[in-house]
């Protein structure tokens, strides 16, 4: 076969550069279209089950309907939760607000004495810091009205957007089938089924995993007396489904409680409970119920991580993984694309030895033989 036709490597690693770069913008500036799609199609493979369950004996449409508005109601019902015990929380905030400052006062006093810093310079840059932050203080509301506003359209789409999913899919998969040859109809059938059961085991596997870590985090701060430990433990667990960031947020906000509410000991006590937490999910709750359904390296996980909540913030972080899973199940369905989805995955080859072929095996292994030059 002649390559005398074949660009050469640095211009087709320019186009592959460029593209990479044109398909993050795209992604980026998309994200307030791209991301209630994407929750919503990951929520309406979960809800399909129960659907055809429901469409057995009754209505399809009234099956999605029903689907739907139960998924809506649990949601709802867990942020009616957590707010209502924000509520009590906020009760208190008053005598945290003072506990907090006497905290940072003895801090400045320590930093001084310790670091020859005047306490005066000390406040004056806490001073400046508050200032500017005053001054910014309208275009931050701005934003974060804007926000708040935002977060209230997905809400109410996402369900449509599941919906409609649950509703036009025969539509949906006769388009992807015209998409290919009917030669390739196996293959896009088992990519289809893959990313099917791998999104419902991982999403049903974080629900599992968000039950054990909140009831184990709440247990540990009920032992240990801190206040709001219902509060606490479940925005821990929530927090814990993004991978590896979440879990170092979800051990801080409990420890500066302790340390506000209690004595300064008892954020350690704090620590070492989260911790024993941690290493329970690490090695018993997420290899069991979570791991085993998407099988991406720790490498890739978090820099997939870092980059969905570069591109996406929170909503970024929770995506990464499971788009990645789908992508590495195209990979490995795709022949020219087989390295890609070894490279995602979490098969560690044994080093016996060069990995590399040379010479004349390098030849037999691609079938070159002087016979056959």
């Amino acid at each position: 076969m002649s390559h005398e036709n074949e660009l050469p490597l640095y211009i087709r690693l320019s186009q592959l550069f460029l593209g990479i770069i044109a398909l993050f913008y795209v992604l980026y500036i998309g994200q307030e279209i791209i991301v209630p799609i994407l929750f919503a199609l990951i929520i309406a493979i979960l809800l399909n089950p129960l659907v055809n369950l429901l469409n057995r004996k009754i209505n399809r449409i009234v099956s999605i309907t029903i689907a739907v508005t139960l998924a809506t109601i649990l949601t709802f019902g867990l942020l009616f939760f957590i707010g209502s015990q924000a509520t009590m929380f906020s009760d208190s905030w008053p005598q945290l607000k003072i506990k907090f400052t006497e905290i940072i006062a003895q801090t400045i006093q320590w930093l001084a004495s310790t670091f020859n810093i005047s306490t005066n310079q000390i406040n004056a840059w806490i001073a400046t810091t508050k200032a500017e932050g005053l001054s910014n203080s309208t275009s931050v509301i701005g934003q974060t009205l804007s926000t708040l506003g935002g977060v209230f359209v997905v809400i109410f789409l996402i369900p449509v957007y599941i919906f409609l999913f649950l509703l036009y899919k025969p539509l949906l998969l006769n388009f992807i089938a015209k998409l290919f040859t009917p030669g390739k109809h196996e293959a896009v059938v088992d990519v289809l089924n893959e990313t099917k059961l791998l999104i419902q085991h991982y999403l049903v596997g974080l629900m599992l995993e968000f039950l054990m870590v909140s009831a184990l985090n709440t247990i540990v701060l009920l032992l240990l007396g801190i206040e709001y430990a219902l509060l606490i433990g479940v925005v821990g667990g929530l927090l814990n489904i993004i991978p590896y960031i979440g879990g170092i947020v979800a051990i801080s906000i409990p420890m500066l409680l302790a340390i506000a509410t209690k004595e300064p000991i008892y954020a350690i006590y704090v620590l070492g409970g989260y911790t024993i937490v941690q290493l329970i999910d690490n090695n018993i709750i997420n290899p069991m119920v979570v791991a085993a359904k998407v099988q991406i390296n720790a490498l890739v996980s978090i820099i997939v991580v870092l980059i969905g909540g570069a591109l996406w913030g929170v909503s970024g972080m929770f995506l990464s993984l499971p788009v990645t899973a789908i992508i590495k199940v195209i990979f490995d369905k795709i022949k020219s694309l087989e390295p890609f989805g070894y490279l995602l995955g979490d098969t560690m080859p044994l080093m016996n030895g060069s990995v590399f072929i040379f010479g004349k095996k390098a030849k037999k292994h691609h079938g070159f033989t002087e016979e056959t030059k």
